[in-house]
């Protein structure tokens, strides 16, 4: 596995370390040493997976609440999204910046988020897959989340006249951010 820093702090992307012959390739997906390694958790649970079946489609932006705030690892099976990782820990060197990563099935690259930041995706083709994995379950009582088009962050999304999003993810309050920290960059 090859680990690339993003802008976001303690977020990577993930690509794999290809094995070829005339046959294909061979790579591992995932590493449990090579996450220690790097420091990042190495326990999850919980395996999702997502289909949309139209392109546009925006689910997020989610994250649960500490005591069970989770990391995930995300990677596109089928077609093609755009994942944006926003970062919501005080302590961080990227608090209350967003990221976006454009993240293809074709590409076989996965993009590890800290827990702590918000993560929603839209996608870029019609019938895109997403497989993620998770370190703490699923708890709807500390489900929280950012709207996709919060003034706040100002999300760029690809394609803005192509947008497919649930109720719930459309009708998020407006973040109010903690009055003693800086404005985003």
């Amino acid at each position: 596995m090859i680990f690339k820093e993003t802008s976001i702090h303690g977020a990577w992307l993930v690509d794999l370390k290809r094995m070829e012959d005339h046959r294909g390739f061979f790579a591992r997906a995932w590493s449990a040493t090579e996450f220690e390694e790097k420091g990042l958790p190495t326990h999850f649970p919980d395996v999702n997976l997502s289909l949309s079946i139209r392109k546009g489609t925006i689910r997020g932006m989610h994250y649960q609440k500490s005591p069970h705030a989770e990391a995930k690892f995300v990677r596109c099976t089928r077609g093609a999204l755009y994942d944006v990782v926003v970062d919501l820990r005080p302590e961080s060197p990227s608090f209350l910046r967003w990221a976006g990563f454009e993240i293809r099935a074709d590409s076989h690259q996965a993009i590890f988020i800290p827990a702590g930041c918000a993560q929603g995706v839209k996608t870029l083709e019609d019938e895109t897959e997403m497989l993620y994995m998770v370190s703490t379950c699923y708890r709807p009582d500390a489900e929280v989340g950012i709207r996709w088009n919060d003034p706040f962050f100002s999300i760029e999304w690809p394609d803005p006249d192509n947008t497919i999003v649930s109720e719930k993810d459309h009708t998020w309050p407006d973040f109010q951010p903690p009055s003693s920290n800086p404005t985003p960059a």
